[in-house]
């Protein structure tokens, strides 16, 4: 019989799949158990784990850690499904981060399913004003720092490229500045080519907004 344990809190979960086993190691002490992460598992261990019996105990608590970590792991696992969860032995299965497809089928087959998700929001990106900056100031070395700082922040390139965009129209219809109106339209015209190159040759948008600051 299979007990589940995932969310996206892995500290908290991992501590809920270790009070289970406690609790179910208080209920049963003289039954062994047995804790293999992704790295230990065989289709000889899993074999092992659903059918072992001792001479003493009944039955033998099994804490399979994060099978999904390694990829044939994982797999192995999944093959070996239905004979986990035929087994007369508890095997709780600890999955921090399951993703939504392994979750809805292990949920399906578990005896009972524990869910921690973390209540954390990553706090929302403001206006990047450094970014538009760095651009309008025509600092090619600080607008490069910036684009790398918002590829770490997780934002997508073509939103970054829409930013550029956005402020080159802005200095093409303002004019004025280091650019001037006609300087603003050539960047304009500039940065949709990059766009257009970027698919066209099959370079990464990114690599193309990175040579494009280094070359102001």
């Amino acid at each position: 019989m299979l007990y589940l344990f995932h969310g996206t809190d892995a500290n908290k979960i991992r501590s809920k799949a270790f009070a289970w086993v406690a609790a179910a190691k208080e209920k049963q002490p003289d039954a062994a158990y047995v804790r293999l992460g992704a790295e230990q598992l065989s289709e000889a261990n899993l074999l092992e784990v659903a059918g072992a019996q001792g001479l003493f105990f009944r039955k033998t608590l099994v804490l399979l850690d994060d099978p999904f970590a390694l990829k044939d792991a994982g797999e192995m696992f999944l093959e070996h499904l239905e004979l986990l969860v035929a087994s007369p032995n508890p095997i709780g299965i600890l999955a921090p981060n399951l993703i939504a497809t392994r979750a809805k089928k292990l949920e399906a087959k578990a005896e009972k399913v524990f869910v921690v998700d973390s209540k954390e929001k990553k706090p929302a990106r403001g206006f990047n004003s450094a970014l538009v900056t760095a651009l309008a100031e025509k600092n090619g070395p600080l607008l490069w720092k910036e684009l790398m700082k918002a590829e770490r922040m997780g934002d997508a390139p073509e939103m970054t490229h829409g930013l550029l965009h956005w402020k080159a129209r802005d200095l093409m219809q303002k004019g004025g500045g280091v650019w001037g109106t006609v300087g603003g339209r050539r960047l304009s015209r500039e940065l949709i080519e990059l766009l257009a190159d970027s698919r066209g040759r099959d370079l990464p948008l990114s690599l193309a907004l990175e040579r494009f600051a280094l070359s102001l």
